[in-house]
């Protein structure tokens, strides 16, 4: 009789386009979804989550509040998940939740990467232990805290022989190439959907553009791409992170000079995720790109990828059995199975930590 150890993860990243849960089965020899969930977020909690990732008035006294409105929406998450999945607390060995970011400051005098979700709140009303505040132990050897997911890529999709890239296309995107001698190389390539979305907001008032609407209706800029591209994160050498504080609005704003439509912008920033992934996969000569995320839904993106990859076959993780809407989700439940095995979640040559580490910390009900 099958031996199953089921785990929760929980990710909502930096698009705020919800709550990621997942029931996942850790037991060897790979991790498999059993059931998915995503949980809205509040009107009111997403807004206020979103201003907190800028620097604002009164952070504390604003972060209190929404740290635990955030902790008992991640928690009523894990009740539906684990109704709609004939389950108890009892079944689950515990929950890997990311937390949400608000600030990540990778580099300088004092970097420091900020994830809020009050975790001892989660445990509480969950009754199940809850491993999380997955960074900070890799920054504290030197690394960025991110991307942390290549380490699961490894484990999921690496075949021996095989040069092969995954691309997770959020807000930000970040790459791993998982190499055919087994090494693992991966960052954060840039914005993903975040530029994207601020800007169908702002002109359509949509949360982001549907089936790429937009940017299949206007034309690419290539002087307002090359002036973007000129951007200093792009040809910063890894270890390398970054997020919505960095790629926002208002830096999108200062890039924007003469007459240029909404929609020819819309174009524009479409080409700007896909070239800035590509320009940091095809120097490995890969031979498949896997790609998960939002962006996975974005026809014109997954285009603008295949085209600037060939002749690389580029499709969605879902070509080899793991669903490309939760493979984040699916990581953070696998690292919380990793903090239980005392295995390293972290790679140093992707974060550039001085070594390998269990990250993670316990919250127990």
């Amino acid at each position: 009789m099958k031996s199953y150890s089921l785990y929760i993860g929980i990710m909502s990243g930096t698009s705020l386009d919800g709550i990621d849960l997942v029931l996942v089965d850790c037991s060897e020899p790979s991790p498999q979804l059993v059931h998915s969930l995503l949980y809205p977020f509040p009107t009111e909690l997403k807004a206020e989550l979103s201003a907190l990732a800028q620097p604002t008035d009164n952070e504390i006294e604003r972060m209190g509040p929404a740290e635990l409105q955030l902790a008992q929406c991640y928690a009523a998450g894990v009740s539906l998940l684990l109704r709609q999945a004939d389950l108890n607390a009892s079944d689950i060995q515990a929950i890997g939740c990311h937390g949400q970011t608000i600030r990540h400051r990778p580099t300088g005098p004092y970097p420091f990467s900020y994830q809020i979700g009050n975790m001892h709140q989660l445990a509480a009303e969950t009754g199940i232990r809850v491993i999380a505040d997955f960074r900070r132990k890799d920054m504290a050897y030197g690394g960025q805290g991110a991307p942390l997911v290549p380490a699961f890529h490894q484990a999921a999709f690496a075949k021996s022989g095989s040069n092969r890239a995954v691309v997770n296309i959020g807000g930000i995107a970040n790459i791993s190439v998982l190499k055919a001698d087994g090494t693992v190389l991966g960052f954060d390539t840039g914005p993903g959907n975040c530029l994207m979305d601020d800007w169908v907001q702002l002109h359509r008032q949509q949360a982001y553009d549907d089936n790429g609407a937009m940017a299949a209706a206007g034309t690419l800029q290539p002087e307002l791409l090359q002036k973007m591209l000129q951007d200093p994160y792009f040809s910063q050498p890894a270890p390398k992170s970054t997020g919505r504080e960095y790629f926002h609005l208002p830096w999108l704003q200062q890039q924007l000079t003469g007459e240029v439509s909404a929609v020819d912008v819309q174009r524009t920033l479409c080409r700007l995720s896909a070239q800035s992934i590509a320009d940091c996969i095809k120097p490995y000569q890969v031979s498949d790109v896997y790609v998960c995320g939002g962006g996975v839904h974005h026809p014109v993106l997954m285009h603008d990828l295949q085209q600037l990859l060939a002749p690389a076959q580029v499709e969605s993780t879902n070509a080899v059995g793991i669903a490309a809407d939760w493979v984040e989700a699916i990581a953070f439940a696998w690292l919380a199975w990793a903090y239980d095995q005392n295995q390293p979640g972290n790679i140093p040559e992707v974060t550039g930590a001085r070594k390998a580490c269990v990250l993670g910390i316990e919250y127990r009900p």
